[in-house]
């Protein structure tokens, strides 16, 4: 079926389950936003105050959820405004995908209107990012961008897409979304050497960080801290994945 570039990222949007997104409208992408009204009834769109308001709401919703946030700006000092979230969700391993627009192809590099190179920008603080000049390869690295930002050690992905992008008609198939299989890098003999550090420890002392939040390990930590049988201390990362009123934890340590 023919769709312009703007359905398609609903399309998408859709496709990997996203329910709710963060966002402020601006000029190139007014677009995607007539798109996003036509399906006000499957995905929910929350209307910051402000750019970066969408960056740090996806975060912390990627967060309460366990699914991937997603945050939408215009280009220029919409997209800019986007930063401090994203290196946020960067610093803390949070799963986000950040769709911003930018001008017309034929534009890009002429600092016309608002434009900025977010991708440049951003660069340092994404797991990967993206600028789409071509319809026909937006589904693709949509799809990629959700991919990247589940996988392995999670966090924000970028996509900037030219305004000419989201008018233009292509051919779009819709596909079903691929689980994103988690790979260990580590080995049984890692494990069996870190047992043995453990056990051959005199004052072996727990220091918990968000990793144990992130994969859902607190029962597990709670039955090693046992058969450890020492104290515990956390980050601000970690705060609830031990028991603060156990006689063994200790607090935070450090600056905090």
């Amino acid at each position: 079926m023919q769709l312009t570039g703007a359905e398609i990222v609903i399309e998408i949007l859709k496709e990997q389950g996203v329910d709710t997104v963060f966002g402020y409208p601006g000029g190139t992408i007014l677009n995607i936003y007539d798109a996003l009204y036509q399906h006000q009834d499957e995905i929910r769109h929350v209307l910051t105050s402000h750019e970066q308001g969408a960056a740090h709401a996806a975060d912390g919703y990627a967060r309460s959820t366990g699914k991937v946030g997603v945050c939408m700006a215009t280009s220029g000092p919409g997209a800019t405004n986007l930063v401090t979230g994203i290196a946020t969700a960067f610093m803390d391993s949070v799963p986000m995908v950040a769709i911003t627009c930018n001008v017309n192809l034929p534009a890009l590099g002429k600092d016309s209107f608002q434009e900025v190179d977010i991708a440049g920008v951003t660069m340092p603080i994404t797991k990967h990012n993206y600028i789409v000049k071509d319809i026909n390869n937006l589904a693709t690295k949509l799809r990629r961008a959700f991919k990247i930002a589940k996988s392995g050690r999670p966090g924000p992905v970028l996509v900037d897409i030219t305004k000419d992008v989201t008018a233009n008609k292509t051919e779009y198939t819709p596909e079903k979304a691929q689980e994103t299989e988690r790979i260990n890098k580590f080995t049984d003999a890692d494990i069996d050497t870190v047992a043995e550090m453990i056990a051959e420890a005199k004052k072996p002392f727990l220091y918990v960080g968000g990793g144990v939040i992130l994969s859902g390990a607190t029962e597990q930590l709670a039955e090693l801290q046992k058969k450890m049988d020492c104290p515990v201390c956390d980050t601000l990362m970690s705060k609830g994945a031990f028991n603060g009123y156990d006689e063994m934890y200790t607090g935070m340590i450090g600056m905090h």
